[in-house]
């Protein structure tokens, strides 16, 4: 069944809609919030009504509603000041007003059209996953490569920083040679993922690349080589290491375009985009730079959830690494964190961003509750893994945190984070005595960012436990100088660590390599 109104075609079963003949691409919540209206069109729909439909009666902040009723007037060529086919009216909900005919579209009964004008990109990076192709000789292996794709489709959707290109759109390409400019202008996103699959007898290789739709440029791309004892497992664990690997190389290409803009162009999105590349060089300065950009977007859109839930994060993290003290900072870092999940509250970013915060407030069941809540609603969030990986650490469970510190590392092994991941890596080991591996991962940290305090104490204790006093003279006036407050009094009341036997042995390192 098919929706009319105006140029406008709702493709009710299919989940398509074409304005004037040209594809319109709309996130699955959007569309079902578009159809509801119009299939209610006889009256007006409350903000209960919307939220029973659309989200199934979960709780959605009013920000988040006016955000999906906003793309629903986009997609339809409204807007809110015209309100020519969606209505507010006030105190009471949404009606739609347009005039509809329902009607089954034959098809061929469309008209050839001409060549649709290139659409518009999203307010947000907009990515298509084309088809991974079938290189083996089995077309049997066709449900494989189309199952990838689709994985991919649907996890890539969880990050909430980007707009996803729904499958059935993508797919139409499917079996044709595609030029992707073309297909960036059709589908209307800058970035494209393609790849292909290749099985041979028990073995399959999958290849994936990112790409510029608009300069044909390789952003990204990665070989991965399997087993396939299990295809539902190999299909999961590539999922989830392609996107992984795309969400910085996502972040890092946006970084790049917000950069080319002149100082007075810059929205919420740039200004997070350029704070994070701040915030990932781990420094004092860098995370001061990173914290003015972000409480200048969050100004600028006060229930922006991401800038809110990073800009928590850096606070977090200013206090983790000795650059600040907590006390006001966390009460800063909290009310981040609250508005950001406020705003969203299935952004996996901001309950990471409240994990951290809890950690802190060594209320270490609420963290370990927020950052679990974080890797649910996204699987592939590195970051989320490794600092999971911390909390366990730091609550007396080195084992099952060095263990989710390395899947942060499979999972984004080029992560621009990943000093602070070899840095949970060091101190996780630490705690399990295997001190020659802790100096090593606390070096590769630090060889990556060379103010890296968290590994340069770790390394400093490691030292220290190994009787290695050359070594630890090397290193005690790198960290001094790096966090100039260090001391044991510090370590004893800064550092989150639950259990004093745990926290007696940090410090017995400490002694042993000669701070005071």
């Amino acid at each position: 069944m098919s929706l009319c109104f105006e140029d406008i075609v709702i493709d009710v079963e299919r989940r398509e809609l074409t304005r004037a003949g040209g594809a319109v691409h709309v996130e699955p919540q959007v569309f079902d919030l578009l159809v509801y209206l119009v299939a209610n069109r006889d009256r007006v729909v409350s903000k209960d009504d919307v939220i029973d439909a659309v989200w199934g009666g979960r709780i959605v902040s009013d920000s988040t509603l006016t955000s999906r009723i906003n793309a629903a007037r986009r997609a339809v060529g409204d807007s809110g000041e015209s309100q020519k086919l969606i209505r507010t009216i006030a105190r009471k909900g949404f009606r739609f007003v347009g005039v509809v005919q329902s009607a089954v579209v034959a098809a061929d009964a469309a008209a050839p059209a001409e060549p649709a004008a290139p659409l518009p990109l999203p307010d947000k990076p907009a990515i298509a996953v084309l088809p991974f192709t079938n290189m083996s000789d089995d077309p049997q292996q066709e449900y494989f490569s189309d199952g990838i794709s689709e994985d991919i489709i649907t996890a890539l959707s969880k990050l909430r920083w980007f707009f996803v290109v729904s499958r059935n759109s993508s797919f139409t390409y499917k079996n044709r040679a595609v030029n992707l400019k073309q297909v960036g202008d059709e589908l209307g996103v800058g970035y494209v993922v393609e790849g292909s699959v290749r099985k041979d007898g028990n073995r399959v290789r999958i290849t994936a690349q990112l790409v510029n739709a608009e300069t044909g440029a390789h952003l990204w791309a990665e070989r991965y080589d399997r087993d396939l004892a299990d295809v539902f497992a190999v299909q999961d664990e590539i999922t989830q290491a392609v996107v992984a690997a795309i969400e910085p190389q996502l972040l890092a290409a946006e970084d790049f375009r917000a950069r080319a803009k002149g100082p007075d162009c810059l929205d919420a999105w740039d200004l997070t985009m350029r704070a994070l590349s701040h915030y990932w060089r781990i420094t004092r300065t860098d995370n001061v730079v990173a914290q003015a950009l972000l409480e200048k977007a969050a100004a600028l859109d006060p229930g922006y959830g991401h800038a809110l839930g990073v800009l928590s994060w850096t606070h977090t993290l200013a206090v983790h690494l000795g650059w600040a003290e907590s006390g006001a900072v966390l009460d800063t870092a909290e009310r981040a964190a609250v508005d950001a999940l406020r705003a969203d509250s299935e952004d996996p970013w901001a309950h990471h961003a409240l994990a951290n915060v809890r950690l802190f407030q060594r209320r270490f069941d609420d963290s370990l509750a927020a950052v679990e809540t974080a890797i649910r609603l996204n699987p592939s969030f590195a970051v989320a893994q490794a600092y999971y990986g911390l909390v366990l650490t730091y609550a007396g469970r080195w084992e099952e945190g060095e263990q989710a510190v390395r899947r942060a590392l499979r999972l984004s092994p080029r992560d621009p984070l990943s000093a602070l991941y070899y840095g949970m890596l060091s101190y996780a080991q630490y705690c399990g005595r295997n001190y020659d591996e802790a100096i090593r991962n606390a070096r590769e940290g630090v060889r990556q960012r060379g103010d890296f305090t968290g590994g340069l104490r770790v390394a400093l204790a490691a030292a220290g436990m190994l009787g290695r006093e050359e070594v630890a003279r090397e290193i005690l006036p790198e960290l001094r100088r790096a966090q100039p407050n260090i001391s044991l009094a510090w370590i004893a009341d800064s550092m989150p660590i639950m259990l004093d036997a745990d926290r007696e042995h940090y410090l017995e390192g400490f002694r042993r390599a000669g701070l005071r």
